[in-house]
């Protein structure tokens, strides 16, 4: 399930309120490649260990917060600083 583009629009960074957008497939498939070689971790600090499959990437281009199912996780803590 895909993230309705219509919320994507009036979405924003709970940090710094910055808009989001969809993240490009290169950088899903970067983040991939980290997730296998267990690099990758929340800024909460937890291992990610499944694959993300759809995120909304901050404006600044330095946070990524996934999308689960179709819906954002829009919490600082499941965040994943780029």
């Amino acid at each position: 399930m895909s993230v309705n583009p219509e919320l994507v629009e009036i979405l924003v960074c709970p940090e710094t309120k910055q808009p989001v957008r969809l993240a490009p497939q290169d950088l899903l498939d970067r983040l991939a490649r980290e997730i296998q070689a267990g690099r990758l971790r929340t800024r909460g600090g937890d291992a990610v260990t499944r694959p993300i499959q759809e995120g909304l990437l901050r404006e600044d281009g330095h946070v990524l917060y996934p999308v689960d199912d179709g819906i954002p996780v829009m919490l600082i803590e499941e965040s994943i600083e780029l």
